[in-house]
């Protein structure tokens, strides 16, 4: 099957997917109240927290501990590589059941079992990078609102948010597009119409304008004389 460019989107929403994971700015500083100092930007990612200052300079650490992380971003770790995966996974089905590929031969309908699992693992993939993404938010917003949290814990969604949320999209979208497709595309008895108009049979009703066959001559049919 050629689906070039839905694959083509399904490819970047997983290189989105990839930077996503490798981004800090999960969670942002926010400025309000008395945390007005804009000299200097904390992130907060699921690998490593950065500061940021306006001199240019920005200095990284990675997390100590892992049990040390809040349940959001522990989540986000674990999904986050799945989602990873699931997509190299799916970029190398679909490349499997793409007509200029020579895996499973000419067998049509194993190339669209082939691209149909892709388009499934595609969605996965979306769902896997949606839901650490949509916790964290969620979880943001929620602290941001909550007067019992310290100003200077508050924070804002960061970058890397909106564009997991862009990725998951994409890579859904995709899968559906190549799932749904792939057997609309293959449907509607191919294989029976190629057998059936590949097989000739004799035609056995005469033509009304064919001339009668010659009749044999018979005793009754003809006179026949006799010569000395």
């Amino acid at each position: 099957i050629q689906l070039y460019p839905t694959f083509t989107c399904a490819v970047t929403g997983w290189v989105m997917a990839i930077a996503v994971t490798a981004l800090p700015q999960w969670k942002v500083s926010a400025f309000i109240g008395s945390n007005i100092l804009t000299s200097e930007i904390k992130w907060e990612g699921i690998w490593m927290n950065c500061i940021y200052q306006a001199t240019g300079h920005m200095q990284c650490k990675t997390y100590d501990s892992i049990l040390a992380l809040p349940p959001d971003l522990q989540a986000a770790r674990a999904l986050m590589c799945v989602a990873i995966f699931l997509g190299w996974l799916s970029c190398t089905v679909s490349c499997c059941g793409m007509k200029c590929t020579t895996c499973a031969g000419d067998d049509r309908r194993a190339k669209v079992g082939i691209a149909l699992s892709g388009g499934v693992l595609f969605i996965l993939t979306g769902l896997c990078v949606l839901v650490p993404v949509s916790w964290t938010a969620n979880t943001v917003v929620q602290d941001f609102y909550n007067p019992k949290v310290p100003v200077m814990y508050k924070r804002e969604l960061g970058q890397a948010i909106y564009l997991g949320w862009a990725s998951a999209v994409i890579l859904m979208i995709s899968g559906a597009v190549l799932s749904s497709t792939c057997p609309h595309i293959e449907s509607g008895g191919g294989e029976y119409r190629r057998g059936y108009m590949g097989r000739s049979f004799p035609n056995t009703r005469p033509s009304p304008l064919a001339p009668d066959p010659p009749k044999p001559i018979t005793s009754n049919s003809v006179p026949l004389k006799e010569y000395v």
